[in-house]
């Protein structure tokens, strides 16, 4: 039995906006990030709080993976954001700005005396220099299930340009994608914040996948149905991965030890990556 769990598509909602939760009940997103945080202003933030435990404890959502992001624990707002949450069990409570495991320690504490299920996991923002220098320690964290890039604050706290390629984000893009990969735990790419440029954002989707994320975060419904195919196996790679699959059961069953498919060279890595990409494909048809 296949245990992926579908995370292409990951859509922020403002939780202090009713209407947006409505809609969002038939967004195709993967998942969904009820905000606490920065789509929510000071005077909004308990009426936030309130609407996103309702809505992650509801079963209107379909089969969606639905978590809450809290405000910090430095902030007036953040300790009761995480023990509502808690009492809310969303999947996962996404944590700002972590900088090392004992912020996450602090955060476990919290949600543990809310009384949140052992089920309830922490999704890490990784958005600081702190943090992406701790990041393997922050992706280890027991609690840690997704690592979250930030890459508005990640530029920011760099002072580096976001530009059209990246390009002054991609290694530490590539280090927090190292320490997912080891730890064994899900990440998804940043945010891109130009709505109207559909073409730019494809481009950016496309990098995402061929680097190695699971998904990606959004910020408009509009969004989610390329973020969807740039980060799903095409109809042509899964009849290449089924060719692969079925062609080294022959090899093995005829006892040769040379395979090729379309002139290419296939080793057991190979055939693992077409029974996970098949596998994939298999959960996302279900849904």
């Amino acid at each position: 039995m296949s245990t992926y769990r579908p995370r292409r598509s990951v859509l922020y909602m403002p939780a202090a906006n009713q209407r947006a939760l409505e809609k969002a009940k038939d967004i195709p997103a993967d998942a969904l990030i009820f905000d606490l945080e920065d789509a929510v202003a000071p005077d909004a933030k308990e009426l936030a709080r309130e609407q996103a435990c309702n809505a992650a404890a509801s079963s209107d959502y379909g089969n969606r993976e639905l978590t809450i992001r809290c405000n910090g624990l430095d902030t007036p707002w953040g300790r009761e954001d995480i023990l509502a949450a808690a009492e809310a069990a969303p999947s996962a409570v996404v944590i700002p700005k972590v900088d090392g495991p004992e912020y996450l320690a602090q955060v476990s504490e919290v949600l543990d005396e809310g009384g949140a299920p052992a089920a309830t996991e922490i999704w890490a923002m990784v958005e600081t220099p702190a943090g992406i220098l701790c990041v393997d320690q922050i992706a280890q964290f027991e609690r840690t299930a997704v690592l979250v890039m930030g890459t508005n604050d990640m530029a920011k706290e760099l002072r580096a340009s976001i530009t059209q390629d990246r390009h002054a984000l991609l290694p530490y893009l590539a280090m927090c994608l190292l320490a997912a990969r080891a730890a064994d735990v899900g990440i998804l790419d940043g945010v891109y914040n130009d709505i109207k440029n559909e073409e730019g954002f494809e481009q950016v989707c496309r990098q995402g996948a061929e680097m190695g994320f699971d998904g990606k975060t959004l910020i408009h419904p509009s969004q989610v149905a390329p973020t969807n195919e740039s980060f799903s196996p095409s109809l042509d790679e899964l009849d290449f991965h089924q060719r692969v699959i079925e062609e080294f059961e022959a090899a093995q069953n005829e006892g040769r030890g040379v395979l090729t498919v379309d002139g290419k060279m296939i080793e057991n890595l190979h055939v693992d990556e077409a029974r996970r990409a098949i596998a994939m494909a298999q959960v996302i048809a279900e849904r």
